[in-house]
């Protein structure tokens, strides 16, 4: 049986910060996966559910609308750990390219007003359970105490020894 590449980053030294997680050729382009950590894993509580589902429909949002990198996005979606989001991008980046579309994302999400997208029954498959105060909260710590902050051991993953 194949390994999982993901299964072979060292989670115990893993920090918060923006990953590429993997490449994939479709047809003649290249998708990059991020893993946008927003937990240390196993060592800090994960993000609530509420929380993170707000922050996915945010995000998204935010994301597809962007004015230079909204054609590129793939997808946006959380993590089953609950310790962070997947971004798929078209195109052969790496983790510093999208720093700045990081910080502009969950600026954006921390300081966000109002009533939150696509959260009615009609459009959402869990609409009560968003946390719009939680979603704030979470994404200005991470903007303030990591994006704004990045080095190169929150932009390359720690290798098992």
């Amino acid at each position: 049986m194949k390994t999982i590449p993901s299964f072979t980053i060292d989670h115990i030294r893993l920090l918060r910060g923006i990953y590429v997680s993997r490449k994939d050729q479709v047809g003649d382009d290249t998708v990059t996966t991020f893993d946008i950590r927003m937990k240390e894993p196993n060592r800090e509580p994960a993000l609530g559910q509420g929380a993170l589902h707000t922050i996915e429909h945010l995000a998204a949002t935010f994301l597809r609308n962007h004015p230079v990198w909204g054609d590129k996005i793939v997808y946006w979606g959380p993590m089953g750990c609950l310790t962070g989001n997947y971004l798929l991008m078209k195109g052969d980046l790496e983790s510093k390219d999208i720093v700045e579309l990081m910080q502009e994302t969950f600026r954006f999400v921390a300081e966000f007003e109002g009533e939150v997208p696509g959260t009615t029954p009609k459009d959402c498959g869990n609409c009560l359970l968003h946390d719009l105060p939680m979603a704030k909260w979470e994404s200005a710590r991470y903007l303030h105490e990591v994006l704004e902050k990045m080095t190169d051991k929150n932009l390359y993953y720690p290798q098992k020894a």
